[in-house]
């Protein structure tokens, strides 16, 4: 079932797969790594399979859930949804033909905005060709550092009707990023007991750009120990820009 969710760039999650594994810094302090082992404890049946003890952990092992396939069909009222907040669905161990089950079902609820995320750009880009790519599907890659800038070019390859950028946890300068065929970022801070701090500098630097290339910017938060911590407001304003389209 959908999962009313506090991530202010959304409405519901859904996860039709769950587990994953750590490849980028960004992974570091996984908050779904954490929750996933809470909830195998807690005994819920999604969270029974276990991950690499180094790359993931106990309730972590990536792993399809068909029977969640249905539950946007039963939504009666429109939402936007974020699918896979547990896991990465381009994860090489998801088969092509479930990937392929999931864009179906986005494209046959087209009331529904569904927005996809993925560390697995190069997957992304392999098998987008093999997709029928929905109007109502915004895919997106997450972006911590300049290190994976490449993650942005193999989006841009990818036929979505909004192409968008997570840079969460931002660790690191993002000056010089290229927003071309970029519908919108979000931009975020750590949180968590471990959380790396998010220089101010960096953000503004990720403003300016959105500014400049006339691209929504969104910033969800400045982290700490918790998410709600130290706030969202960034030199006097919350930036909730959103992209505007009209699909249905």
């Amino acid at each position: 079932m959908a999962t009313r969710t506090g991530i202010q760039w959304t409405e519901v999650t859904w996860n039709p797969t769950t587990g994953c594994d750590k490849i980028s810094s960004g992974c570091d302090h996984c908050y779904a790594l954490s929750l996933a082992k809470r909830l195998k404890a807690m005994g819920a049946p999604k969270y029974q399979t276990d991950g690499n003890a180094v790359t993931s952990g106990p309730g972590f092992g990536v792993a399809i859930h068909p029977e969640t396939l249905n539950e946007p069909l039963r939504w009666r009222s429109p939402r936007t949804v974020f699918v896979n907040s547990m896991s990465d669905l381009f994860h090489a161990k998801i088969p092509l033909s479930f990937v392929k089950d999931v864009f179906a079902v986005i494209k046959g609820t087209p009331q529904h905005t569904y927005q996809v995320l993925t560390k697995r750009s190069a997957r992304l880009r392999k098998i987008a060709p093999q997709l029928d790519w929905p109007a109502n599907l915004w895919m997106g890659v997450s972006v911590e550092s300049s290190s994976v800038f490449s993650r942005i070019d193999d989006l841009r390859a990818v036929p979505a009707e909004v192409r968008f950028l997570s840079c969460e946890p931002l660790l690191g300068s993002l000056k010089g990023i290229r927003l071309d065929d970029i519908g919108w970022v979000i931009a975020g801070g750590e949180s968590g007991a471990n959380y790396r701090p998010t220089q101010i500098e960096w953000v503004r630097d990720v403003r300016d750009a959105c500014a400049e290339a006339e691209v929504p910017f969104f910033f969800k938060q400045w982290g700490g120990r918790t998410a709600k911590a130290m706030g969202r407001n960034l030199d006097g304003k919350i930036w909730d820009e959103m992209p505007q389209v009209n699909v249905g």
